[in-house]
């Protein structure tokens, strides 16, 4: 938990003014239960209208006052709950937005989902509820026992005597529950990845019938998270029933003895109900620290996933590298790569294997293999997505990993496999926040091949488009989000397989105004049909990672046998 107090201190002095007026609010309610013993034993015996229209005067102000500083108390600590919490969250979604491919890998989108949901909703909780009860729950204890001893000293020795008892049986359940809390936030973490699959492929669920499938796939994780929560509650679960016994035990015999001596002209009626009074309070305090105790459990074990996120290094530093002069605009020398080099468990296989090429500004790379050939790969190691296990990649004779991470991807204009379109306008999933206008944003689309198709919309460019792009079909949304790399007319442009849902005559004509409004610009376009890239400057094959063509369409059409394969394969489906 001290990375989430570090958080609350900016806030210590509006805790500190709301636990005074928890303490004056508690001190109020601790007041009640003596003044009423006391108007008992003393005013009443007396007759005296006005003495007993006084004390009631005073109870009546105990209790309003009560009410009004713990209601203005209880305010206080939920703005402070919620502050801490928007910090917290705000902080833990940028250093997400940080973390390396590595380190994405490594926790797992939906672990990180959890983690900014689940866990800080568990810290929220917990935070308000310190603030809350942490500080009315030790004083009615305490000032209660206090308070009652000073009335009736025989009766509170015997629950100062389960005190002890109630204290041991909570350090030790809460000591077992806490790791079943730290399992059950992993288990959710499952079951946000199921959820996530199945409503992002909602489509191609029901598309191949698969509802029951993965309806029994999501009972599965369900049943998994509601049976470690089952036996989390359950053990958790164990303190109200033997603070119970105890307490209700203890509570029986201050009854008897409490009848005894009243009969015997030890104590008074009043000071009996006034204690049976302070006792109901003690108990409630008591069940207080309970539930203190369980939201710590879970707090601290949800503490321990945020501070695991907050606290991961940095592990894409700026170094200190030599530039060169180079002729190349881009330069791979003898790259190789493996998502999982350091994992002992798992068979470490290269993705890439010593890849190197050359481009000059304004030249042209196409990239073409089969599924999982490492095509992607060289994107996320050119973007410095990842970092290179053995060899340079160079943008200008300078190595990637001498970029600040923001100032070198400002150098990109990228389409991914997969981009998402946001929930927006078409104006504004092109412009992206970057401040371009009107005209840049529609000659991009033009270029893009986008126009046509947007100004037959009713209200063009100002159309809402769905999250995921939903509501527009395949080739409209890659015509987008081609719109949206071009807009600013970056130096180096990727498209990763991003023409794949278009016709031949769209990416003919996407592919004309490319060479023809981006000269100076250094393009790579990874695609799986030869028709996109043949009129590339470059032509790079790959196969199992490693480069085993690489030329012009017309030179691997005579060297590079895979090359040939792939190209009278397409040939004769096109036929």
């Amino acid at each position: 938990m001290k990375t989430i107090t570090g958080y609350l201190k900016p806030y210590i002095g509006r805790m500190i003014l709301g636990f005074i007026v928890k303490v004056l609010g508690t001190f109020m309610d601790l007041g009640l239960p003596w003044v009423l013993a006391y108007m008992i034993d003393e005013v009443i015996p007396q007759n005296s209208y006005s003495l007993i229209a006084l004390w009631g005067v005073v109870m009546l102000v105990l209790a309003v006052g009560a009410r009004v500083f713990n209601v203005k108390a209880n305010q206080m600590a939920s703005k402070v709950g919620r502050d801490t919490i928007v910090t917290i969250r705000h902080d833990l979604f940028v250093r997400i937005q940080n973390l390396s491919g590595r380190q994405l890998d490594y926790f797992g989108i939906p672990s990180l989902i959890s983690r900014m949901s689940t866990d800080t909703y568990n810290i929220h909780s917990t935070i308000g509820r310190l603030q809350r009860l942490g500080v009315r729950a030790p004083i009615i204890l305490i000032g209660g026992i206090v308070i009652t001893f000073t009335m009736e000293p025989v009766l509170t020795l015997i629950l100062l005597a389960c005190l002890p008892i109630i204290g041991c049986g909570i350090w030790l359940i809460s000591r077992k529950g806490l790791p079943m809390y730290q399992v059950l936030q992993k288990k959710i973490d499952s079951m946000v990845r199921v959820v996530r699959e199945n409503i992002t492929g909602v489509r191609v669920i029901k598309a191949l019938s698969k509802n029951d499938y993965e309806r029994r796939r999501f009972q599965g994780v369900n049943e998994a998270v509601c049976d470690q929560e089952f036996r989390a509650g359950r053990t958790m679960g164990a303190m109200n029933p033997m603070m119970n016994m105890v307490l209700n035990g203890a509570l029986t015999v201050m009854i008897v003895l409490g009848a005894y001596r009243v009969n015997a002209g030890h104590t008074e009626v009043g000071t009996i109900m006034a204690f049976l009074s302070y006792f109901t309070m003690i108990l409630n305090a008591v069940m207080s620290i309970n539930r203190i105790f369980i939201d710590l459990s879970k707090s601290t074990a949800s503490a321990s996933r945020i501070r695991e996120v907050l606290n991961t290094p940095f592990d894409q530093p700026v170094r200190e590298i030599p530039q060169e002069d180079s002729p190349y605009h881009i330069e791979f020398r003898d790259v190789s790569f493996s998502y999982n080099p350091h994992d002992e468990a798992e068979e470490v296989l290269d993705c890439l294997s010593h890849i190197s090429f050359t481009l000059k500004k304004g030249e042209s790379l196409g990239i073409i293999g089969s599924t999982g050939c490492g095509k992607t790969t060289i994107i996320n190691l050119l973007m410095r997505f990842y970092d290179v296990d053995q060899g340079d990649v160079l943008i200008e004779g300078r190595n990637v990993q001498t970029f600040e991470l923001a100032e070198l991807r400002k150098h990109f204009g990228v389409v991914f496999q997969n981009d998402v379109l946001f929930a927006d306008t078409i104006f504004e999933n092109i412009n992206f926040g970057r401040g371009l206008t009107r005209e840049e944003v529609t000659t991009a689309a033009e270029y893009a091949q986008a126009l046509p198709f947007i100004e037959n919309l009713s209200k063009g460019f100002d159309s809402e488009v769905a999250a995921m792009g939903t509501n527009f079909s395949g080739g409209q949304k890659q015509r987008m989000l081609i719109s949206r790399a071009l807009a600013a007319h970056p130096e180096i442009l990727i498209l990763d397989d991003s023409s794949s849902a278009l016709d031949y005559k769209t990416d003919a004509s996407l592919r004309k105004a490319l060479r023809e409004h981006f000269t100076g610009t250094t393009s790579i376009i990874v695609a799986q049909r030869i028709s996109s890239i043949y009129q590339c400057d470059h032509v790079m094959v790959l196969e199992d990672g490693q480069c085993v063509g690489y030329g012009t369409h017309e030179e691997l059409m005579e060297n590079c046998e895979i090359y040939r394969e792939i190209h009278e394969s397409q040939m004769r489906a096109e036929a």
